[in-house]
């Protein structure tokens, strides 16, 4: 029988808790380690050239606020193909007031979109980046849509249940 995704990646896991303090958990059988941003780009390259994971997966965050320290956790996900297809997270905790992280362009290059995607709707600064603009939103947008303090401004979907409730408060034009 063969190796468990745990079996698998333990000593990479080992290695990069020992060279970089990064905090090993797993979550339904899914291994993630937590490391601070100052180790990211080194951390990550180990885990390309040392480790195998030729491929950067994706690359999105989570959002905790109301709380400010950590207020953002990013989260990155690799694969090594060679490794057939074995998987690891990296988070990277941010606080609130200085959302940033170092690009991973010169590491794996397709970050690049991921990147503006992650400054487009968080608000998350990448230093370092060699076009950060928005990718999603207008160029002129306001706001980071998936922030959660992001006013919601939403409509209320009609029905015919609710039909003259709504339209008692909706705006229409003067005519």
């Amino acid at each position: 029988m063969g190796l468990t995704m745990d079996e698998k990646l333990k000593p990479i896991v080992d290695a990069l808790q020992q060279r970089f303090g990064a905090q090993a958990s797993t979550f339904r059988g899914q291994t993630r380690l937590l490391l601070e941003r100052e180790n990211l780009v080194a951390a990550t390259t180990a885990l390309r050239d040392e480790f195998g994971f030729e491929m950067l997966t994706d690359l999105t965050a989570v959002d905790y606020w109301p709380q400010e320290s950590p207020r953002f956790h990013a989260v990155y996900w690799f694969t090594s193909w060679q490794k057939g297809g074995l998987q690891i997270s990296l988070r990277v905790p941010l606080d609130g007031e200085d959302a940033s992280l170092p690009t991973l362009e010169g590491v794996y290059p397709n970050a690049n979109w991921y990147e503006r995607e992650l400054w487009d709707m968080f608000g998350i600064h990448i230093e370092g980046h060699s076009d950060l603009r928005r990718i999603l939103m207008p160029h002129d947008w306001v706001g980071h849509p998936l922030r959660k303090d992001y006013p919601l401004g939403y409509e209320e979907v009609q029905f015919s249940f609710n039909q003259e409730e709504i339209m008692v408060r909706k705006a229409h034009p003067q005519e």
